[in-house]
């Protein structure tokens, strides 16, 4: 079949993406492969991920990043999650390891899927390339190929030198958070893009939350700032990374994180009627993130953003 070259007169209109957080959410199915961006304690896409919780999906399977943090822990403790693919899940100085992914972990509630930062982002580079899988040569000689039968050791046929073939990660869906995007998907981090780029494209389609929406003659004001192009749906969201970090934007909420953890740590001890009153009053009750944030104090919220700036 002949393709006609693109050209300004046939060029595919532009579509406008943006919609309400409760909208995007339920386009994600129980037993989805997602993948959420962010690391530690900055830029995790809340809003989407207290929106899941709130329909109360199944069976998801979780790609964190490198540092995956306590978003994907709020997940498990939720029962939304079947499967977790990430090397680290936790909050370093916060909690060195989420109480409810260790919980879940121990107790074989959740699946977990052993591997390392490295292997990780190899895995989503053979799905962002659209390759089978990749060559690696971190975990060579180490139990890692025992503990996880996806790493097969071979050796390459030009050298003889030993590797292992990390097969392609794929998602349905990479839910990120950015500083600023336009209505037709482009989103801009505020700082550090960690691997959310990579993250991105490992992925059939792309859920971005923004601090901000803009016009997209701001966007390309700077089009090197793009780390995100061409998103499927698009969610304005004010302090949407909060009770994390959103670079440029506004610094972590200890006293809410400290808040989660301690009904983090109720879940691991088997208290749920701390956990429970935890969901309802941050994440079932409020209907939406604007409801989430009315729960929080105004002066708080801008110590955040006054942190930053200081």
């Amino acid at each position: 079949m002949k393709l006609d070259p693109i050209t300004r007169a046939n060029r595919p209109e532009r579509r406008q993406v943006l919609m309400q957080e409760e909208d995007a959410a339920a386009l994600i199915n129980n037993g989805d492969v997602i993948i959420v961006g962010g690391f530690g304690t900055v830029n995790h896409p809340m809003p989407i991920i207290r929106a899941l919780v709130r329909r109360n999906l199944k069976q998801l399977t979780v790609i964190g990043a490198a540092t995956a943090g306590l978003e994907i822990d709020l997940l498990i403790g939720a029962g939304c999650v079947r499967k977790v693919i990430a090397p680290y899940i936790g909050a370093e100085l916060h909690a060195p390891i989420g109480h409810c992914f260790r919980r879940a972990a121990e107790a074989g509630d959740i699946e977990v899927y052993e591997t390392t930062e490295y292997l990780l982002y190899s895995q989503l580079e053979a799905a962002a390339r659209g390759l089978g899988f990749m060559s690696w040569r971190g975990g060579v000689g180490t139990s890692i190929p025992e503990l996880n039968p996806d790493y097969v050791p071979f050796n390459d046929p030009i050298n003889g030198e030993p590797y292992l073939a990390v097969p392609a990660l794929h998602a349905d869906w990479a839910i990120l958070h950015v500083g600023q995007a336009d209505v037709f998907g482009n989103g801009q981090h505020g700082g550090a893009r960690f691997g959310d780029r990579l993250l991105s494209r490992a992925a059939e389609r792309v859920m971005l939350t923004a601090e901000r929406i803009v016009p997209n003659s701001e966007i390309r004001k700077n089009p090197w700032a793009t780390s995100v192009a061409y998103g499927d749906v698009v969610v304005e969201a004010p302090y949407g990374a909060h009770p994390f970090a959103s670079h440029g934007f506004y610094v972590e909420d200890e006293d809410a994180i400290a808040e989660y953890v301690a009904a983090s740590v109720s879940y691991r001890k088997g208290d749920m009627t701390a956990w429970n009153g935890y969901l309802q009053q941050r994440v079932r009750g409020p209907a939406n993130h604007a409801a989430y944030l009315s729960t929080l104090r105004p002066d708080g919220l801008a110590a955040l953003v006054n942190a930053v700036h200081a």
